[in-house]
């Protein structure tokens, strides 16, 4: 919901300030309708329902996929992309994959966000909205910054909106923010003091590859970023998430997982996600369930801790780097 409509709206029609947020609480316990905020007088609700809409996104699209993985793409008022993501786990998690741009400025070559055309920051209620979508139809407990964009290039929205995802059920410490390594972005959260979880796309353990890989690296290279990190760290003694996509034959080398092994050390700021790769039609293979194996044992034997991501939603490119804006 635009909150500042709201306000505005609610002041002109002389209602008392606190209406804002009840109108929150309600959006936030998954209300769908303002003819649901029965402790709003019911003439206000049907103003209301006329002259504010309640989402700042319309959806235009959901798929579903086997492993109860939800995809939405919604649009912005001016018909810009968005996708966000639901996923379910075993375990009873209910996790949130929310998207801070539309389009990304960024073109990681692995990625399909990175091939559409970047239209502009989300605010905070545009990704408070995609939250609100999936509340509505049931609760969840985690979220992760990790749909289009690079949430670092547009930090104000996303912490703004970290401010208000505990109302829905997700605290800050079951928040995770990841960045391809935007340090002036880094450092900031860092001085925030907000805990959320930093995850760092990480992806080969030397500069070239990884230049070649994600062109960000080129700015900002991997002694400088994992300088960040463990500065994050140190400051707020939260594990930094590495991030590490597997790519057949480009960065899944025993050597390879021996030289990331050097790179994080010392060790205990850091915990490896490995990621299998999720077709997105670019030039890249993924690497074997045995190469998979072989690069965290690797990892294992030099005491980093690692683990190997559960992937979500694949049938309906829904997962790790799929995101694209199309139905």
């Amino acid at each position: 919901m635009d909150r500042d409509l709201l306000t505005s709206t609610l002041a002109e029609l002389g209602e008392p300030a606190y209406r804002t947020e009840q109108v929150w609480a309600w959006l936030a316990r998954g209300a769908g309708s303002y003819g649901a905020m029965t402790d709003l007088p019911a003439p206000l609700r049907a103003l209301l329902a006329e002259r504010v809409p309640l989402s700042t996104l319309t959806l235009e699209h959901e798929a579903r996929a086997r492993d109860g993985t939800v995809k939405v793409l919604l649009r912005t008022a001016e018909g810009n992309p968005v996708e966000a993501v639901s996923m379910r786990y075993r375990d009873g998690r209910r996790s949130l994959c929310l998207s801070s741009q539309s389009g990304c400025p960024l073109t990681c070559t692995f990625c399909a966000t990175g091939r559409m055309r970047f239209a502009r920051n989300l605010s905070c209620d545009e990704i408070l909205d995609q939250a609100l979508f999936f509340r509505r139809q049931e609760r969840a407990d985690h979220a992760v910054f990790m749909g289009m964009g690079e949430p670092m290039m547009n930090l104000d929205a996303v912490l703004g909106a970290c401010e208000r995802l505990p109302a829905l059920g997700i605290s800050n410490r079951r928040t995770a923010i990841s960045t391809v390594g935007w340090i002036p972005g880094i450092e900031r959260l860092t001085a925030s003091g907000v805990p959320v979880r930093l995850a760092l796309s990480l992806h080969a353990p030397e500069d070239a590859l990884r230049s070649a890989l994600m062109e960000v690296n080129e700015r900002y290279p991997l002694a400088e970023v994992l300088e960040a990190c463990r500065a994050h760290y140190a400051a707020t003694r939260r594990t930094v998430f590495i991030e590490y996509v597997m790519l057949a034959g480009v960065n899944d080398r025993y050597e390879q997982a021996l030289a990331l092994a050097r790179l994080l050390s010392p060790r205990e700021a850091f915990k490896v996600n490995l990621i299998p790769y999720n077709p997105t039609d670019s030039r890249y293979d993924g690497s074997s369930r045995d190469a998979i194996a072989a690069f965290r044992a690797a990892l294992e034997s030099r005491r980093i801790r690692v683990t190997v991501r559960l992937t979500r939603g694949r049938d309906i490119a829904a997962a790790c780097g799929q995101l694209a804006g199309a139905a």
